[in-house]
């Protein structure tokens, strides 16, 4: 027999299904996370948020006040940001129905409606493409088909529906799912727990083993030198989350305004949210500068609770864990190469490299990157391409860690070095020294040009460039600009000494080579229209363009 109401109790019953039907699939929410930071951790958030809200109300007939104790709970325990746009969720719940003894399916269609609106409200810039999207259609989408003659089952196994459609489109609304080729994690993990609500009115609830269950720890957690040490990039910044208790003493700010709040934090971080529930205020938001937040919270209360993490680690350690497994290379002579993107990786391989480091975006690889390399690599000589000159200290600092091989460390200064160096060493040569001093021969015969667009003002040794224009960098100067790609290439090109000698240009196309080309109205292929526009001004060059998506430049250029 099907559910017509239900009351605090049976409401619980049903929670503590979907938490479990949440709990089972944890990791594999995890594993989806790339929005809004891709630290791997959404599906733990969402069941550490859903769990101390259960743990923390109390069982009672009355859902109303159930509701309210389990809003409550989840709100103090409301980890990362999507645990608080879930604790959110059921805040609307608790708000809509919070003097309901018992609900039926058109209150639970009502909670719903309130539920994902007070997500909204509660996110500083709700982005569509996330849970909140999924939470707003799947109810939307049966809102006129829900009355007081509705069963629980069909209500949810409506809602459950919809919004499983509408998570199939979320990659469609958001690029970052998109490129990743996966669903949100927030609403996939929302739909898990709605759908365990719902097995368990039809007399199927999830249950979970003591063996399944994670167990929290208070320890400090502790940090693999592989995944953050001295030389690592920080961009990802901080998850700060605080619960403060906003006092009436003098000395504190007692007018409070949510909204004015999230203001400010938007000046110092992204991802806000800020919730406000009577005297206390829950807060989650991502900055490069904790303290910040915390002189702006301390002028209007007291810390009940506080957490930071760094999010680069968390970051760092997902994409460590993503690595398929590598073979160890056995050979006399083995080559370690730096690259930021798939085509880079392919490009070297396919030229002799042995192992390709992943420099991440910023092409910032840390001594412990080049380490894992060469403890990968069985040979007598490693010959390392760091491919930026930032990165150059760090390969020859880990050189000098290494005990039993011999590392040497070529000056590669950008992706086209290292192509040339790979395209003049002789693998056949048991000369270790001989190959090395090919490969350096090549990146010396190189001129590296970069074409892209400034991102800023620029004046200096004559050259003045305004923001927006397309610049051309030699040898890490400034030496020309243009009003499009074409102008500041040639003028670039015009700069290399003996030019008209040259025989070979090899063009990288970054991540984002055929936007800019789009952007100044060109629909030709990218290959045909640098090769017009080289030939025309050097007949004798040859020109080879490759699509590798790297992601420092649109246009870098090598020149031989």
């Amino acid at each position: 027999m099907k559910t017509k109401r239900i009351n605090g109790l049976q409401f619980e019953e049903a929670l503590r299904s979907g938490l479990n039907n949440l709990r089972k699939s944890e990791q594999e929410i995890n594993d989806l996370n790339v929005f809004p930071v891709p630290d791997g951790d959404t599906g733990t958030n969402m069941r550490l948020t859903l769990q101390h809200g259960i743990e923390t109300a109390k069982s009672t007939p009355d859902c109303g006040a159930y509701l309210r104790q389990l809003s409550d709970g989840m709100l103090l325990g409301a980890r990362g940001n999507s645990g608080v746009i879930l604790s959110q969720i059921f805040r609307g719940l608790y708000l809509e129905l919070g003097r309901a003894g018992s609900v039926n399916a058109n209150d639970l269609r009502n909670g719903f409606v309130k539920g994902y609106r007070t997500a909204y409200s509660a996110v500083a810039h709700p982005v569509e493409g996330t849970i909140l999207t999924v939470s707003r259609e799947g109810i939307e989408n049966i809102r006129t088909q829900i009355g007081r003659a509705t069963f629980i089952e069909d209500m949810l196994g409506m809602y459950v529906a919809e919004m499983r459609k509408s998570l199939v489109h979320t990659p469609d609304m958001l690029d970052v799912l998109k490129e990743a080729g996966v669903v949100d994690s927030g609403a996939a993990g929302f739909i898990l727990i709605i759908d365990g609500m719902l097995k368990c009115f039809y007399g199927e609830p999830v249950v979970s083993s003591e063996t399944e269950e994670p167990r929290e720890t208070h320890e400090a957690p502790s940090v693999p030198a592989v995944v953050f040490d001295e030389n690592s990039a920080f961009v990802d910044g901080y998850c700060v989350e605080f619960i403060l208790q906003r006092m009436n003493k003098e000395g504190y700010i007692r007018e409070f305004s949510a909204s004015k709040f999230t203001e400010a934090l938007e000046k110092i971080g992204n991802s806000t949210v800020v919730v406000e529930s009577g005297k206390i205020v829950k807060v989650h938001v991502h900055t490069m500068k904790p303290s910040r937040v915390f002189r702006l919270a301390e002028k209007f209360g007291e810390f009940l609770t506080v957490k930071v993490e760094n999010m680069q680690i968390q970051h760092n350690e997902k994409i460590r864990k993503s690595e398929p497994p590598r073979k160890i290379v056995h050979k006399e002579f083995c080559i370690a190469a730096v690259a930021n993107s798939n085509g880079m990786r392919k490009l070297y391989e396919s030229l002799g490299a042995d192992y390709v480091i992943d420099g991440g975006r910023t092409m910032n690889a840390s001594a412990e990157d080049f380490l894992k390399a060469f403890s990968y690599l069985e040979a007598r000589t490693i010959a390392v391409l760091p491919n930026n000159k930032n990165i150059i200290p760090a390969a020859e600092q880990a050189a000098g860690m290494e005990e039993e091989k011999r590392v040497v460390v070529l000056p590669s200064k950008s992706f086209a070095d290292g192509y040339y160096a790979l395209a003049m060493d002789v693998p056949g040569s048991p000369d270790h020294n001989f190959r090395i001093d090919s490969m350096r021969e090549g990146i010396e015969r190189v001129s590296t040009l970069i074409v892209t667009e400034a991102t800023r003002d620029y004046e200096a040794g004559g050259i003045s460039v305004k923001a927006g224009k397309t610049v051309s960098i030699l040898g890490g100067d400034v030496v020309s600009s243009g009003d499009t790609i074409r102008e500041a290439l040639l003028s670039g090109l015009s700069k290399i000494d003996s030019i008209e000698d040259k025989e070979n240009v090899l063009v990288f196309l970054g991540e984002n080579a055929e936007e800019a080309l789009r952007k100044e109205g060109s629909e030709s292929d990218p290959e045909e229209l640098f090769s017009e526009i080289v030939s025309e001004a050097y007949p004798m060059a040859e020109v080879s363009v490759f699509p590798t998506g790297q992601q420092v430049f649109d246009f870098v250029i090598g020149v031989i």
